[in-house]
């Protein structure tokens, strides 16, 4: 039975039940028994719905909560912690930054403008429903090669769904990363970020407090659109998801920005006792979880709902996630306050329900009690699940893999332009160049450095943002490569002159039913855990993306990190672009033979094997607390984090950045081309005026910091010797070119 014919004529309770129609929703029979438990009775068509996007591990975090309860979640500077729209961090002054990471993977790999601006759309709303004010946007994303035609058109659609929604909210877009991989081939990443600020005495929550108090509805009329959308992102896509393209809502910025400036001017108002934006599951999770955080009940009378389509049963309009909705709770004194806030924006705000004190959800339709459940069993009772876990055997074969057995390359400077052709290391203006980065004005670093920065008005302040992740690493070791995603996050920021402060996450990995899949998950959480300790930014929130998986089988395991860091003085905002003529080049780290996951490996070799680069967090705090010292010191004139393509790759990167050449000698008991392409951790590129680096340098040395002096800045070439033997001589515009022609030239 298809969900067209469900909707024409609703099936009862007992039909549920004897045709196991509740399959079709993602409930177990066990889950099914429970539901049946908690009710007293058969759930009939409205309350099973509910149920299943509730109990969905988009919504409950069913098979993840085992692993989620790994990570820090606090810190002397963490004002909220997960469990809330978004997490907050104090950043003195009275201000705080919020900020969140959110999937939009399955909507956008069946409909990719729109799943991708609905992501942006339902970020924000996280974002302002806390009191906070939005200032940037950063996205994660994934996509197969760019030789297929179809990852060719959800590139171009997703980038043009982001681009579409926060060009037209008025919120910059400032930074992110791309990478590209056959394991991504049609399961897309989208991964949307949002970041804002907010005066400590403006928080709000999303509680449902007071029994009697009104409950709102604002924002526009609900549809068909997104319904079941919760669910759909919560199990495998198939050859059928296409069919499912009404789970994917339709987004509106323009509507949004009305949404979002009342909403801020309601907060303002003082008169809020919570809210909740109506994103995953709808009216559903807004309401249930909002009463289940008061420990309180709430009715909802769904005539009053405001409905853009004609004869929309009680189902649909509890599970649609039609977009730019937000949910409200006020004291009946200011009913007419709130009301009079959203007329002045020309927004509808319709009273749809109140707080009561049974601890149930009732929904009346048409007269009727059409759906009765406890609040507790929807948002807290949900069953969790700690799924088998298995070594998978190719983790245990890649132990043997020699990553240095490959003959040597020997014509560096070809292996060079090769690797910054690679659209995973290639220039991202093709992407960045559609975004507004530079709306508001505050963005003082732009996309295309280690990571973006927004000034703060009337400080000196500044906060420092970057999305990182290497699903390579993660794959060849799920350990290792969750500690690396959170060390290059906090090495992006320090490189950028901020300290870092916490991490928000995108746990994206295939189906958790799998044993080898749940280990991946297990392992990847331990090595965040352990970084997010050691580095002492602690988890403020996030997302789990589960079920990602094409008919080859799962994706790599992403676990993207979206790290938020302050710059206490603007002065110390630090770019990789090297400066001036005559620079010194230092290199800060040690660099083995590490060629496991890397991007030479995979664009030179055409494999992707062996275990990856090892971290040793004593190591990365010691480098990053060093550079983050030295540029407060005012000695460090350019700053760049090493990762995909390692020392050569950095150095070309400043060079371009900077419109300069360098000359350097890099000494080492390597193979060359393992020396120059190598990811080995821990190693920042710094650049210092002359005067400044023999100070600069010495500093390094005490602080027990390997650091080496390369050479000098200069020139229109990048000119590299190894042990002062010529290894690459490319003249920087020939780089640039190869550089930012690759994206456009695979997108023709």
């Amino acid at each position: 039975m298809t969900q067209q014919q469900l909707s024409a004529k609703e099936p009862t309770a007992e039909q549920i039940a004897d045709q196991q129609i509740y399959k079709q929703f993602g409930v177990t029979d066990d889950e099914y028994a429970k539901i049946c438990g908690f009710l007293g009775r058969k759930p009939n068509y409205v309350e099973i719905g509910v149920f299943s996007v509730m109990w969905s591990e988009h919504c409950s975090y069913k098979n993840s909560k085992v692993v989620l309860k790994k990570f820090p979640t606090t810190g002397p500077r963490v004002l909220m912690g997960p469990g809330e729209g978004a997490g907050i961090v104090d950043i003195g002054d009275n201000q705080a930054v919020v900020f969140k990471i959110e999937s939009h993977n399955h909507p956008s790999a069946v409909e990719p403008y729109q799943g991708a601006a609905t992501g942006v759309g339902g970020i924000i709303r996280d974002i302002f429903s806390m009191g906070a004010r939005p200032v940037a946007l950063l996205n994660s994303l994934r996509f197969g090669k760019l030789t297929n035609d179809r990852v060719k058109y959800l590139f171009e659609h997703v980038v043009s769904g982001i681009a579409g929604y926060g060009n037209c909210i008025g919120i910059p877009t400032v930074g992110g990363e791309v990478m590209f991989d056959e394991s991504y081939e049609g399961n897309p990443l989208v991964n949307a970020m949002c970041v804002g600020l907010i005066d400590h005495d403006k928080i709000q929550k999303g509680v449902a407090k007071g029994v009697g108090n009104p409950v709102f509805y604002v924002g526009p009329a609900t549809g068909r659109d997104g319904i079941h959308g919760a669910t759909f992102a919560s199990e495998d896509l198939t050859e059928e998801s296409e069919a499912k393209r009404s789970a994917v809502q339709v987004g509106d910025p323009f509507m949004e920005k009305l949404v979002l400036e009342a909403t801020l001017e309601l907060i303002d108002s003082g008169i809020v006792v919570g809210i909740q934006d109506m994103g995953a599951a709808g009216l559903t999770c807004s309401s249930s979880e909002m009463a289940s955080k008061a420990g309180n009940g709430m009715e909802l009378y769904l005539d009053e709902v405001p409905q853009r389509e004609e004869g929309m049963t009680a189902y649909e309009m509890m599970l649609s996630e039609s977009q730019e909705r937000m949910l409200f709770v006020v004291r009946p004194e200011h009913e007419e306050q709130a009301k009079a806030i959203y007329k002045r924006w020309g927004l509808d705000c319709v009273k749809v329900g109140k707080v009561t004190d049974d601890g149930r959800l009732k929904l009346f339709h048409r007269g009727e009690l059409v759906g009765d459940m406890p609040v507790k069993a929807l948002v807290d009772e949900c069953p969790v699940y700690h799924k088998p876990s298995r070594v998978p055997a190719y983790y245990e074969a890649s132990a043997a893999i020699d990553t240095t057995r490959y003959p040597e390359v020997t014509d560096l400077a070809d292996a060079l332009l090769k690797v910054l052709a690679s659209p995973t290391v290639a220039s991202k203006e093709w992407v960045y160049n559609q975004y507004d980065y530079m709306v508001r004005t505050s963005t003082a670093v732009q996309p295309g450095s280690d990571a973006a920065v927004v000034t703060i008005r009337g400080t000196k302040k500044a906060l420092a943002m970057s999305t990182d992740c290497n699903g390579r690493y993660v794959y060849l070791d799920p350990e290792i490569g969750g500690m690396i995603a959170v060390a290059e996050g906090a090495r992006n920021n320090v490189c950028s002159g901020a300290e870092p402060l916490a991490i928000t996450d995108n746990l994206n990995f295939g189906s958790p039913e799998k044993p080898d899949i749940f280990w991946q998950l297990e392992k990847a959480t331990d090595g965040m855990a352990e970084a997010c300790r050691k580095l002492n930014t602690p988890v403020i929130g996030g997302n789990v993306s589960l079920y990602n998986e094409n008919a080859k089988g799962a994706i790599y395991p992403t676990p993207v990190v979206g790290m938020v860091g302050l710059v206490h003085d603007t002065a110390h905002i630090t770019t990789q672009s090297f400066k001036r003529e005559g620079d010194v080049v230092l290199l800060l780290g040690e660099t083995k033979a590490e060629l496991g996951g890397s991007e030479f490996q995979y664009v030179i070799h055409g494999v992707t094997e062996g275990r990856p680069p090892h971290i040793d967090l004593d190591v990365e705090k010691r480098l990053l607390d060093t550079v983050l010292e030295a540029i407060r010191q005012g000695l460090v004139a350019s700053a760049h984090d090493l990762s995909e393509g390692g020392l050569a790759v950095a150095l070309a990167e400043s060079c371009m950045s900077g419109g300069l050449g360098a000359s350097v000698d890099f000494a080492t008991d390597l193979r060359r081309d393992i020396a120059l392409f190598s990811e080995s951790q821990s190693r920042i590129l710094l650049s210092a005026a002359p005067e400044n680096a023999d100070k600069l340098q010495s500093f390094i040395e005490s602080q027990g910091v390997p650091v080496q002096r390369l050479g000098t800045v200069g020139g229109a070439e990048l000119s590299i010797r190894v042990n002062g033997a010529p290894a690459i001589e490319l003249p920087v515009a020939q780089m640039e070119q190869v550089w930012k022609d690759a994206i456009p030239c695979l997108m023709k």
